[in-house]
């Protein structure tokens, strides 16, 4: 079992055990719930009603949320379009063609998140066993592969990111800064709720698809939210 230190403890006794929260409550809660001298992230944990060994069950999509995350993203731009000096204008951390490719195949790994033309892309085939396995392919399908690099950059640069469900069928994502204060966390994190919400699988048929929903700040406790379906 995991020991927690005196702060986290005396955190968790001003939640009460059992209690499931309203979004003002919780927005509320996570001011007086931190535990560290920083300004911490704010997470958000979903537990869904899903099987991932299913297709139609996955959950994986994109969202900028309304207020940003208050954490700007490490782009990897990979391009055979000749543009690396305007992506990395626009705030790409590195930028390059066959020459990122081999930088990454040597190991270096510069970035959180990659975005690559599809002219590229039929050549990262042999950077999948490096980038694959950290979750950095680019794909089309989390809008991170597209001949338009410079306007997939803006994006991700105005806060638009990728979220999608683990081997347990949980999602985790971080909705913002605690230094945001109650109104744009809850904007954000209603943004968020009705964003999972919307995005429901086909294959979940009936019943609830959300189980459970957590908010805290980072090193802090968990505060349970109404997870209306």
């Amino acid at each position: 079992m995991k020991k927690y230190g005196k702060k986290h403890r005396q955190a968790s006794e001003l939640i009460e055990a059992g209690r499931i929260y309203t979004v003002d409550e919780a927005v509320e809660l996570l001011e007086r719930t931190n535990t560290v001298k920083f300004d911490p992230t704010v997470e958000i944990h979903f537990n869904l009603a899903i099987d991932p060994k299913y297709a139609d069950q996955m959950v994986r999509s994109t969202v900028t949320l309304p207020n940003g995350t208050g954490k700007a993203p490490k782009i990897g731009a990979f391009t055979d379009l000749g543009n690396e000096k305007e992506l990395l204008a626009l705030g790409a951390t590195v930028a390059g063609g066959d020459d990122l490719l081999e930088t990454v195949l040597s190991g270096k790994i510069d970035f959180t998140v990659a975005v690559a033309t599809p002219g590229m892309m039929k050549k990262m085939g042999k950077a999948a066993k490096v980038l694959g396995p950290k979750g950095l392919m680019p794909n089309p399908k989390a809008g991170t592969v597209g001949e338009d690099l410079v306007a997939i950059v803006k994006e991700l640069m105005a806060g638009k990111f990728e979220f999608k469900n683990d081997k347990q069928g949980n999602v985790h994502s971080i909705i913002g800064k605690l230094s945001f204060g109650p109104k744009k966390l809850k904007e954000n994190l209603e943004f968020f709720l009705k964003t999972v919400k919307d995005i429901k699988p086909s294959g979940v048929k009936s019943g609830a698809y959300v189980n459970t929903v957590y908010v805290c700040n980072a090193m802090g406790p968990g505060i349970r939210i109404e997870a209306q379906q």
